[in-house]
């Protein structure tokens, strides 16, 4: 006598699992230009790596004698995978299963996944779909009574979802409808993604909302466009395989958790490589814009810059790159909006940026064309000053290595967080750098007003004091006070920012940093 009967009951449970919500539900599922989880999982993982946990959990039905008739599955698969050979946890809801909606196992088994990542010290990928184990008012009926908020899922569980945000990588695929508390665990990560034509996400869908006045479709109230401009997803994407393709290039550049650190990638693009171009790039008429994504590309490794939060917080670029094979943290201006000006949405991209990099150990390099904070109503509006010191504290707070790279402007309080302060930072300028208090532009008729008013000529007068001013701040005369410590020709940049990078290599210290990670 063995154990056969029992395996094969074993083996019938997790065929019926595998049915997910069954033909019908599949079939939907894929008309609706969606993979299943299933599908989504085997796609994102290495080929044949995925050990499924808790594959049979659900609801079972049974006949008169005890024997099982019936299994709908949990709407939630996890286990364990890898990706490019370095081992994961997966979390996926299942849509064709109650449409994602939650009941007590999906949220234990959503509990299971996000401990699992934290204590195995393992990144973590949170497919999400339907309300990502947020509830249904249909559970009111079939269990009997109505939940409260956090007693069975909501307080435990976004307690784990946003206590590994300080220990591994969180990244979530937004692959449909995300509602509830699936919305909050897709921002509750450190890179999100949206598919574009079949994915929303909100606080509450369209039926909801209808409720206080707005009629409004999906794509009107939580589309690509709305969050990926809001700042609430990183990035949307046309197909799920290119979602997928962002997650594993995104953990490529981290460690798998901060107990250690990322690993150095062998490199075939010469650290030495001088790019001519840079030469030119930057325009001598300063009112005139450059492509800063040119220069980023020039001095990393060929095709390695990883940009996130593109369509956010525009006058900042952030990003993932690497140095003669090291990963590092790519801070630069952009003069293409409000002239690389910080503004209230950029400086809350600083800060998530930066708080990134300080908690996975990674070297920082920004290159600066930064003319101040925003200015002007909107700005006032926007409480630019506010969320500006908080982005010069997170500057000023890091603790990992950092490199500068000053290409044009720097004025006023936002340039002056150009390196943190109170410790060593390599600092290098273009001898296209432009600096001081605040820029000449606006500032001459304030300063001079007394003596441009005096004048025969007034515009004569102001050229002639912005020339005599502009001779006064060529960027030689501030080397001379060693305020600026070096300055380079555009061309050496690679070179010294790749040495950067290996200096700062043995400074990194494989440790939980000294701050809690907030989404």
């Amino acid at each position: 006598m063995n154990w056969q009967p029992e395996l094969d009951e074993l083996r019938r449970r997790e065929m019926l699992a595998r049915q997910m919500g069954g033909a019908d539900k599949v079939k939907r599922q894929h008309d609706g230009g969606r993979l299943t989880v299933r599908e989504r999982i085997d796609r994102l993982l290495d080929a044949g790596s995925f050990h499924e946990i808790g594959a049979i959990a659900g609801k079972a039905q049974y006949d008169e004698h005890g024997n099982l008739t019936e299994l709908v599955p949990a709407n939630c698969v996890i286990g364990r995978g890898a990706i490019d050979g370095r081992p994961v946890v997966v979390v996926g809801d299942d849509f064709t299963v109650r449409g994602g909606s939650a009941d007590a196992t999906i949220a234990e088994k959503v509990h299971l996944a996000e401990r699992m990542a934290n204590q195995f010290h393992l990144p973590i990928i949170r497919i999400i779909e339907g309300s990502g184990g947020g509830g249904s008012v249909k559970t009111i009926e079939t269990s009997g009574r109505a939940n409260l908020p956090g007693r069975v899922g909501g307080t435990q569980g976004f307690y784990l979802a946003t206590a590994n945000l300080g220990v591994v990588p969180v990244v979530a695929l937004g692959l449909g409808s995300v509602a509830g508390l699936g919305a909050a665990r897709m921002a509750a990560s450190h890179y999100s993604v949206m598919t574009k034509t079949t994915s929303a996400m909100f606080v509450a869908g369209p039926p909801v909302v209808a409720r206080t006045g707005e009629k409004l479709g999906k794509q009107e109230l939580g589309g690509w466009e709305i969050q990926t401009r809001s700042g609430a997803v990183d990035h949307a994407v046309d197909t799920e395989e290119e979602a997928f393709a962002c997650a594993r290039r995104f953990l490529s550049y981290l460690p798998a958790s901060v107990h250690e650190l990322a690993a150095r990638v062998l490199n075939n693009d010469d650290p030495n490589r001088r790019d001519e171009r840079l030469l030119s790039i930057v325009p001598r008429d300063r009112r005139r814009v450059y492509k800063m994504r040119d220069v980023i590309e020039s001095v990393v490794d060929a095709g390695s810059f990883f940009e996130m939060g593109r369509m956010f917080g525009r006058p900042i670029i952030t990003g993932l790159a690497r140095l003669d094979g090291h990963a590092v943290a790519m801070m630069a201006g952009d003069p293409y909006y409000y002239a690389g000006a910080w503004t209230a949405e950029a400086c809350q991209k600083i800060v998530r940026f930066v708080d990134l990099a300080e908690t996975f150990h990674l070297p920082v390099v920004y290159l600066v064309d930064c003319p101040g904070f925003e200015i002007g109503l909107q700005a006032e509006k926007s409480a630019t000053i506010r969320h500006g010191v908080r982005a010069m504290a997170a500057v000023n707070q890091t603790t990992v290595p950092w490199c500068t790279v000053i290409v044009r402007n720097v004025f006023g309080v936002a340039g002056a967080v150009n390196v943190p302060a109170g410790r060593l930072a390599l600092r290098y300028a273009w001898v296209s750098s432009y600096w001081g208090s605040l820029p000449l532009e606006g500032g001459i008729e304030a300063a001079y007003r007394a003596e441009l008013d005096a004048a025969d000529d007034p515009a004569a007068k102001l050229r002639e004091i912005e020339e005599r001013l502009n001779r006064l701040r060529s960027p030689f005369r501030t080397a001379e006070t060693f305020w600026v410590e070096e300055i380079i020709d555009p061309r050496d940049t690679r070179r010294l920012i790749c040495e950067f990078a290996r200096l700062a290599e043995p400074l990194r210290r494989p440790e939980p940093p000294r701050f809690g990670a907030r989404p």
